[in-house]
C-alpha cells in the first residue's frame, strides 16, 4: 500500500525465492530483481512472482490467454507493464516459490511446451511496439532466457574513433582485428594521436594512409579522453559512434551487427559489449552506479570466468544497465551531441559513466549485450588508477562524479538491487 500510495504505483512486483518441497526453510534461490527493465522483460520473465496490479490496466482484455498457457504469466506481465503508467519495485522477498517435480521452478522438462508459449509472448509484445522482423532464440543459460536479434535498417556508417598514443603493436592488434574479422562492412576509423614520441606508430600510421578505412587525426594537447574522442566525434561521417580503445581485441565477428540492432532503436542511447582480459576473465559486462570503493561506479561480474552464467544467467542475454564502459561504446552521433559529448571535466576517469547517465537523464536507455565479445588489455597505454598521482586523479574526478550525481547514487542503480553489496561486484548480499 506504501508503494501505491506514495509512489503512485499501478504495477508492482517484488523479489521471490524459491524452497525445497516440503521445507521452506530450505531455501534454493533468491532472485533479487532490478527495478522496472524492459529488455530484461524481454528476454526471460524476471518479474514472475507476484504481481499486484491496478484492475484498468486489464480493461478490454483478458487476465490470462489460453494459446500461452505455460507461459500466461509472462504474457500478462508483458501486457500489463505495456500499459502502466508507473512500476514499481518492492526489493523484499515477499514471495516463496515451492519447489517440486511437476512445477517449472525445478526445471521446463516439468512443462516442455513453456519454451514455444514464452517466445509467442514475447513475439506478441514485440508486434505490439511496432517490431516487425526480429528471431528470438534460446540461450545456453536456460531455455526460457533469450537472445533477441532485432533487424538492422539500412547499412549506416559507422565511425569507430580511437583515441592513441605511442604502442603500435597494440593499436595495429586492434586495428587488424577489426579489418579481418568484421562482418559489418560500412565502417571507417578514425585513430586520434594524442602526443606520440616513438618512431614505430609514426611508421605505421605511414602505413595507414594506405588504407581507405583509415584516418589519422591529431589532437593537440595534454591527454583528456573525452577532449580526444570529442574531436574524434567531430571528424566523424558516420551517423553512428563507435568509441573504442586501443588495447582492444574484437572476438565476435558480427559484433557490430550485434551492437547496432540495439541502438537503432529508437529509445536506446549508448550500447555496450562483454570484454575480457586476457586470460578471458570479464572486465566489463555492465557498469553499476556505486558500486566499489570510492562508492562512484564498478563493473558487475568483475574478473568471473567467461562461460560463467551470472547472476540469474545474467551474462547469457541484453539487459538494461545505468552505463556501460566507452571501452567499447556505440551511440548515434546525433544523441552524442545532444547530450554534449564527453565531459571534459572528466579528463580520464568516469567520463564514460557520465555520459551514459547524461542519456538516461534524457530518458534513454543504456544496454549491455554480452554478444558482442572482445578482449580489452586494460590500461596498457596508461596504466591503472591505483597509486601516486594517478590515484589522487583519480579521487579528484571521483568527487567531481560523486558531486554531480548525488542524487542518482543516493537512490541506487536501478538494474543493481539494494540487497546487494556495493563492496563486491559478484551480487553477493550484504552482511
Amino acid at each position: 500500500m506504501k508503494a501505491i500510495n506514495e509512489k503512485g504505483a499501478d504495477y508492482l512486483y517484488c523479489d521471490e525465492s524459491t524452497f525445497r518441497s516440503g521445507d521452506i526453510n530450505k531455501l534454493l534461490t533468491m532472485h533479487f530483481k532490478p527495478d522496472y527493465a524492459i529488455d530484461n522483460l524481454r528476454a526471460n520473465n524476471y518479474i514472475c512472482h507476484f504481481s499486484v496490479f491496478a484492475r484498468e490496466l486489464l480493461e478490454g482484455t483478458e487476465l490470462f490467454r489460453t494459446q500461452f498457457d505455460g507461459s500466461q504469466d509472462h504474457d500478462m506481465i508483458l501486457r500489463l507493464t505495456d500499459k502502466a503508467k508507473k512500476v514499481v519495485h518492492v526489493p523484499r522477498l515477499l514471495y516463496y516459490w515451492r519447489n517440486h517435480p511437476g512445477s517449472v521452478a525445478s526445471g521446463v522438462e516439468a512443462k516442455p511446451y513453456v519454451v514455444d508459449a514464452a517466445k509467442g509472448a514475447v513475439a506478441d509484445h514485440l508486434k505490439r511496439q511496432g517490431y516487425t522482423h526480429f528471431q528470438i532464440t534460446s540461450t545456453r543459460a536456460f531455455e526460457t532466457i533469450f537472445k533477441i536479434r532485432y533487424q538492422i535498417v539500412g547499412s549506416p556508417l559507422i565511425s569507430i574513433i580511437i583515441a592513441n598514443k605511442d604502442h603500435e603493436g597494440d593499436l595495429r592488434r586492434c586495428i587488424s582485428s577489426i579489418e579481418e574479422k568484421s562482418t559489418y562492412e560500412n565502417y571507417e576509423i578514425i585513430v586520434v594521436e594524442n602526443n606520440s614520441s616513438g618512431k614505430g606508430i609514426f611508421d605505421y600510421y605511414q602505413e595507414l594512409e594506405k588504407d581507405e578505412k583509415v584516418r589519422v587525426v591529431t589532437f593537440k594537447g595534454d591527454f583528456n579522453y573525452s577532449a580526444v574522442n570529442n574531436l574524434g566525434a567531430k571528424k566523424a561521417r558516420g551517423e553512428y559512434l563507435l568509441l573504442l580503445n586501443n588495447d582492444t581485441q574484437v572476438i565476435t565477428v558480427n559484433w557490430m551487427e550485434e551492437l547496432l540492432m540495439y541502438a537503432q532503436r529508437e529509445d536506446v542511447g549508448a550500447v555496450g559489449a562483454k570484454l575480457y582480459y586476457g586470460d578471458k576473465t570479464i572486465q566489463h559486462a555492465g557498469v553499476v552506479l556505486g558500486l566499489g570503493a570510492h562508492r562512484t561506479a564498478g563493473h558487475s561480474h568483475y574478473k568471473q570466468h567467461r562461460e560463467n552464467l551470472g547472476y540469474m544467467g545474467r551474462l547469457c542475454y541484453a539487459q538494461n544497465v545505468s552505463a556501460v564502459t566507452g571501452a567499447c561504446l556505440l551511440v548515434k552521433k546525433s544523441l552524442f551531441w545532444q547530450v554534449g559529448g564527453l565531459e571534459e571535466a572528466f579528463a580520464v576517469s568516469l567520463n564514460d559513466v557520465d555520459f551514459c547517465l547524461k542519456l538516461r537523464q534524457e530518458g534513454y536507455l543504456n544496454v549491455f549485450t554480452p554478444f558482442a565479445e572482445l578482449y580489452h588489455f586494460e590500461s596498457i597505454s596508461r596504466g591503472l588508477d591505483d597509486a601516486g598521482e594517478k590515484a589522487r586523479r583519480y579521487e579528484k574526478e571521483a568527487g567531481q562524479f560523486r558531486e554531480k550525481w548525488k542524487g542518482l547514487l543516493e537512490a541506487g542503480d536501478p538494474y543493481y538491487n539494494p540487497n546487494f553489496s556495493l563492496d563486491r561486484s559478484d551480487f553477493a548480499l550484504k552482511i
